[in-house]
């Protein structure tokens, strides 16, 4: 199975993420999931946030082009069809099982 493209993520979109769970009460976990992102880098911005350097994450990073983010967002999109096509191979697989 093919790995899901990293994100590359924006400064108001971190600041969102830590807004979220700081503010709104959310856990970490279900912040993670609402947005799509590893647990792991949610908990590093909130460490780095209460450190009070969260502008600081991504600065080395250089920008993708258009056609990098067409195609990380498209590889993202093809490993999640994949996904529901094995589950529903699996699903009308036990249907047709349970039918004789």
């Amino acid at each position: 199975m093919e790995r899901i493209p990293r994100g590359v993520y924006t400064q108001k979109f971190r600041e969102q993420a830590v807004k979220l769970v700081q503010v709104e009460g959310v856990g970490i976990a279900e912040a993670s999931r609402r947005l799509s992102l590893p647990v792991g880098s949610l908990k590093k911005w909130l460490l780095t946030a209460r450190a009070g350097k969260l502008g600081e994450i991504g600065k080395s990073q250089k920008p993708l082009t258009d056609l990098e983010l067409e195609l990380a967002r498209t590889k993202k999109e093809l490993a999640e069809v994949k996904l529901e096509r094995d589950l529903l191979k699996k699903c009308a697989a036990y249907f047709a099982k349970e039918s004789r």
